[in-house]
């Protein structure tokens, strides 16, 4: 391996995590905001939009919240800005306005602000799945970032996942079922 190649993704796992702990604290800010009140600072705001039906189809609301109930949109907008390097962040906002062109075409609406995620979500499944789809180069980044993102949040680390916020004892060899019903441990 080329050492420059090798100090620059060193470095630049090194901006991963000493911005990591700053991403969360966005993450875990009040929840109860709507999407209609969030101004994106990257993006925007048809390609919050976007983005908002995007994280939703990957994952949607159902027994645990939806991404963007988590403000995972907004930590996405955020990360953007201060951690992708320039290549990185204009394949995002291309894969988003692609994202929107093609949902425009395949729902028969007029504007951006009409879509919904049941509207983006057919697009963002070809954008996985179809190796021929075109416009749409950060489609499998957005949706490992997303996850990443939702795990990371504190409703995740606490509701869903198993919590402990004040370590017991250490049980080298037990159970998973036994111990915590299941669930992999929160971070």
């Amino acid at each position: 391996m080329d050492r420059r190649k090798a100090l620059m993704q060193i470095g630049m796992s090194m901006g991963y995590v000493v911005a990591a702990p700053t991403f969360m604290s966005v993450l875990q800010s009040c929840t109860d905001t709507k999407a209609a009140a969030w101004a994106p600072q990257f993006l925007d705001q048809d390609q919050g939009t976007v983005l908002i039906g995007a994280i939703d189809s990957i994952l949607p609301k159902t027994d645990t919240l939806s991404a963007s109930e988590v403000n995972v949109h907004v930590f996405l907008d955020s990360f953007a800005n201060e951690v992708m390097p320039p290549n990185q962040q204009d394949q995002f906002k291309a894969t988003l306005d692609q994202l929107a062109v093609n949902a425009l075409e395949s729902s028969k609406k007029q504007n951006i602000s009409d879509l919904t995620a049941k509207d983006i979500a057919p697009e963002m499944l070809k954008a996985l799945t179809d190796k021929k789809a075109k416009g749409v180069p950060f489609a499998k980044k957005l949706r490992d970032l997303t996850i990443w993102g939702y795990k990371c949040t504190e409703y995740v680390g606490e509701q869903v996942l198993a919590y402990d916020s004040i370590p017991g004892q250490w049980i080298a060899c037990g159970d998973l079922d036994e111990l915590t019903g299941g669930k992999a441990w929160s971070i």
